[in-house]
């Protein structure tokens, strides 16, 4: 698609004019670098001066549209823009899909920092959405097979067009089911597991902003009574799953952490630690199997 040229002062009062009536100028810049190619730090080079011309990948016209679907109707702009930034690539995401969050990065690098010497071996994503984790993994541990699993059929295709697009290597499956179910021909043979499964409260849902609450997926947000059902089932069957040594490596909600490591101490796990997240709050529980041999 050819570049629309305009200049400076033009880009610069529309976003003025957009940004008095209503709206985060976070926000409005996200879209103007995802959508339009133009960078915050090129966009702050504009108010230097004023009278250069600027090459847009889309027209104020289509901008402004997407602006106001997404400041009136609560529409998520990685939705409406069907892409979203993540580490260092960039994904598919639609509605069928949780929008992956900046601090999920840190699940990666926690993996990295448990497995990095290990040249071999099999990781799984739990839950794996747009496959935003799956391929982090794919891409840090290139010599290891690799198993994404998801409940929806939707996600998983996502998830498989972002995997073969972003992947650095073709070495995965990807499974429909519920959790563990789909790989019990591997149970016993996972090296690394990673899981951000749905953890808000059912009471908290409709405390969300309008953007989570009433377009990303409640099967992807909601866990139960008290958010942690389906830490529940990943915990629950993770020693059987788990190869010997093997790590575990869940997100969860700002407050679950010590209830989700007692959790992992009662099935058997050990080495348990927590992490926190990029605000200091304690999001990561992370436990090994230590035991030879699950009987």
């Amino acid at each position: 698609m050819p570049s629309i040229q305009i200049s400076s002062k033009e880009l610069l009062s529309w976003r003025r004019s957009l940004l008095l009536k209503g709206g985060r100028a976070v926000d409005l810049d996200w879209l103007l670098d995802l959508g339009a190619g133009l960078s915050w730090s090129a966009l702050q080079m504009l108010y230097i001066d004023e009278s250069k011309s600027i090459d847009l990948d889309m027209s104020l016209d289509e901008l402004t549209s997407l602006w106001e679907k997404h400041r009136m109707e609560h529409i998520p702009l990685q939705y409406l823009l069907r892409r979203c930034p993540w580490r260092d690539f960039e994904l598919e995401v639609g509605p069928g899909v949780l929008i992956p969050r900046q601090e999920s990065e840190l699940l990666i690098d926690l993996a990295i920092s448990k497995c990095e010497q290990k040249q071999n071996g099999v990781w799984a994503d739990l839950g794996t959405g747009s496959g935003a984790i799956a391929v982090g993994l794919s891409r840090s541990f290139l010599h290891w097979e690799g198993h994404a699993v998801d409940c929806c059929n939707e996600a998983l295709s996502i998830a498989r067009r972002n995997l073969d697009k972003l992947s650095f290597t073709s070495n995965y499956q990807l499974h429909l089911g519920s959790w563990w179910e789909p790989l019990t021909p591997w149970w016993g043979k996972l090296n690394l597991v990673l899981a951000n499964p749905p953890y808000i409260p059912i009471s908290d849902i409709d405390n969300l902003s309008p953007e989570v609450r009433n377009n990303e997926p409640h099967l992807a947000l909601c866990g139960g009574s008290d958010g942690l059902s389906s830490c529940r089932k990943i915990i629950s069957g993770s020693l059987k799953a788990l190869a010997p040594k093997g790590w575990l490596i869940i997100e969860h909600h700002y407050d679950q952490s010590d209830l989700v490591l007692k959790m992992m101490e009662q099935v058997g796990l050990s080495d348990l630690s927590v992490e926190k997240d990029l605000q200091g709050i304690k999001r990561f529980a992370l436990a090994r199997n230590n035991l030879e041999k699950i009987c």
